[in-house]
């Protein structure tokens, strides 16, 4: 029966203006209440180290033609944050709260403190443990991290926080060859022949969706798509990284002033391009050599990103085959801002890179092109480590107009909007523990009003690294640094620090921002246990 939904759907609509006259003329007294619609499907895909301007409908010159068709048949947002890296962002996106809320203040590494646990804590629920009671089949594919014992399922394996059905690795590694990789409960060895984990992660999406609509169309789903790409090492398809060779023989330095440019057209951003990274040689510098290396690195880095596109298209796919795009909220958006990293661990000496043999990195120079046109990178929380891409597409409840909105919002948001347009019930305990009250707001209004803004006060913390942001003005600072005060409607390069000629606002915004951090859990930097590449802190990951 759940097979012919389609055409039945198809027949009531047809069918009920015929209906509804012929109530209104023999009954007239009687009052007919329209139908109650139903619940949305939604599916959130993420990205992992993807840059602020890495998609064509962004800024770009990589081909992203899905996630650009996606953003002209819904909205985009210009200014939506995540929480600066992997691991806290995941643990916000999955649970509505602050990363030191849900125990994931750092990474997925156990520091035996309530906002440090390595992994969400018993005092959150997940997306799926929300919907699942709403009557949603919860489905993951991707990137989990949101815990730190990975030799074993547990209870903060995606199973054990609600899903349905899981597919995808702890945290990344090689495309070619990824370890750990599970389904559901068990650990997996991929296929040693034609297997490349965007393609895997992409299949495996669709087939998830396929099942569904053979098995339980008559339920909602929740999908959540947590691709690896293009986080390092740099690895793709070699097919995919010819149809860039050459095209960043131009450099950053150009490439960053190209970007810029078509962002402005745009009216994506109205703030001047920042200088290159200090870390960052002049292109014209760099030999011929390393100049065609750099060109190879960021043409892997490019095919990766369209790999991704190319499989989130089937997705898409997949949703109208089903009859189920028009009430299905699609979400695309990114961990963090691009990584200036430079890690060549397993790298095999000779390798080329791209190859499954190597192990390279983008690193500062591409990075700083990514976050165009921003200062700073992934961990930093400065608008290049923390400002994300936010596409939205549901046809039934958002203007098919491609435009822009100006509204504020955070990845905390998420699990309030699903709750709002989902009408689930936000637990208020859980196994007999107290939950924390969502720390998020909802998007709805945004989705149906998106011209219309409201100011928001957001907070930030990693690695020492801190941040506010209050209406228009954003304070920030580096680990060991001073604040420095922006007023980001005129300035979010953060080119031009106020601090000092405006030394209350920004006393004030500290004191607003130490209030939080004591409210969280936030534990100072150089308090916390530092052993092994914790302790070198972010400037080891950006300096040579």
């Amino acid at each position: 029966m759940h097979q012919n939904r389609k055409s039945h759907h198809a027949t009531r609509r047809r069918n009920r203006p015929g209906l509804l006259l012929l109530l209104g003329l023999l009954l007239p007294c009687v009052w007919v209440a329209p139908c109650a619609a139903e619940p949305p499907n939604i599916v959130l895909i993420m990205a992992d180290d993807l840059g602020f301007s890495d998609l064509g409908c962004y800024g770009s010159e990589i081909r992203t033609p899905h996630l650009d068709q996606l953003a002209k048949d819904g909205l985009r947002f210009s200014q939506f944050y995540n929480a600066g890296r992997c691991c806290p962002t995941r643990a916000s996106l999955m649970t509505g709260l602050y990363p030191h809320q849900s125990g994931m203040g750092w990474m997925n590494r156990n520091d035996k403190l309530p906002g440090y646990q390595g992994e969400l804590n018993e005092h959150c629920a997940s997306i799926p443990q929300v919907l699942s009671p709403a009557g949603y089949q919860c489905y993951h594919v991707g990137k989990w991290h949101l815990t730190y014992r990975m030799k074993e399922s547990n209870e903060n394996w995606p199973l054990g926080r609600g899903f349905t059905r899981a597919y995808g690795t702890g945290g990344g590694g090689n495309y070619f060859a990824p370890r750990p990789l599970y389904e559901d409960n068990q650990h997996i060895k991929p296929p040693q022949q034609d297997y490349y984990v965007t393609d895997a992660f992409s299949q495996r999406a669709v087939d998830c969706l396929k099942d569904h609509a053979q098995k339980q169309l008559q339920q909602p789903f929740f999908m959540y798509l947590a691709y690896t790409a293009p986080h390092f090492p740099l690895h793709a398809w070699p097919a995919d990284i010819a149809g860039y060779r050459g095209n960043y023989l131009k450099g950053w330095d150009q490439l960053r002033k190209q970007r810029h440019q078509k962002m402005q057209e745009f009216g994506l951003i109205n703030s001047p391009l920042s200088p290159r990274d200090p870390d960052a040689k002049a292109w014209e510098s760099l030999s011929k050599k390393e100049q065609q290396e750099w060109d190879l690195r960021m043409s892997v880095y490019a095919a990766m990103i369209t790999s991704m596109d190319r499989g989130i298209g089937q997705v898409l796919k997949q949703l109208d085959e089903m009859d189920a795009a028009d009430n299905t909220l699609v979400l695309f958006l990114s961990d963090n801002g691009a990584s200036a990293e430079y890690i060549d661990r397993g790298h095999q000496p000779g390798a080329v890179t791209g190859t499954r043999e190597s192990f390279r990195c983008a690193e500062v120079g591409w990075a700083n092109t990514s976050n165009t046109p921003f200062r700073f990178h992934k961990m930093w929380m400065h608008e290049g480590g923390i400002s994300t891409p936010l596409i939205a597409r549901w046809p039934l409840q958002i203007k098919q107009t491609g435009d822009w909105t100006r509204q504020t919002g955070h990845v905390i948001d998420l699990l309030a909007t699903f709750v709002d347009i989902t009408k689930a019930e936000y637990p208020r305990t859980r196994n007999g523990k107290q939950i924390t009250p969502l720390a998020g707001k909802s998007l709805l209004p945004t989705f149906q009003h998106p011209e219309q803004t409201k100011p928001r006060t957001l907070f930030w913390e990693h690695e020492g690294n801190q941040a506010i942001h209050q209406g228009n003005w954003k304070l920030v600072k580096e680990h060991q640094h001073d604040w420095e005060l922006y007023d980001l409607s005129q300035d979010r390069s953060e080119l031009h620090n106020l601090a000092k000629s405006q030394p209350e606002r920004a006393a004030s915004l500290a004191d607003t921002w130490q209030t939080w951090a004591e409210k969280v859990g936030v534990v100072p930097w150089e308090q916390l246990p530092a052993p092994g590449y914790r302790s070198k802190g972010p400037d080891f990951y950006r300096k040579k």
